[in-house]
């Protein structure tokens, strides 16, 4: 059953860091982005993801959304904001999440990288429901 998980690498930064990748990511230290280059990969910030997501539903109708207003609180609260603007999500060729042979090598590579470009944390998270916390059930 493992073998169908896929993964996903998020990197949480200093916020100096957060604010440069968020506003000109060409400017992120060399090291960050050839990494990225070599792994056709990129960065998006969790909270610019989540206030897409928002802004998608409120536009297309939050009842096609089952995660709107999960979201909604999530992005209006300070304090989950002020985190949710430094966690970054790793894509692969576009998708989010990718088989574990890549995402192992993501994560040891972009470990070895913490510290020196803001990088504070590095984790894989598989897409297993069982191992990660889920919105909570809303009562229609």
């Amino acid at each position: 059953m493992s073998d169908t998980w896929l993964f996903q690498i998020r990197i949480t930064v200093s916020p100096e860091a957060a604010a440069t990748l968020r506003g000109d990511p060409q400017c992120m230290p060399p090291a960050l982005r050839d990494l990225l280059r070599r792994h056709d990969a990129s960065l998006t910030c969790q909270f610019d993801a989540f206030s897409d997501y928002v802004n998608e539903a409120e536009r297309l109708g939050p009842e096609k959304y089952s995660l709107y207003q999960w979201t909604k609180e999530t992005i209006g609260n300070p304090d989950k904001k002020a985190k949710y603007l430094r966690s970054f999500t790793v894509y692969v060729n576009s998708n989010e999440v990718y088989p574990g042979e890549i995402a192992d090598l993501l994560q040891a590579e972009l470990s070895a990288l913490a510290g020196a470009p803001g990088i504070e944390r590095v984790v894989k998270i598989d897409t297993n429901p069982a191992n990660n916390p889920q919105p909570p059930k809303r009562e229609q």
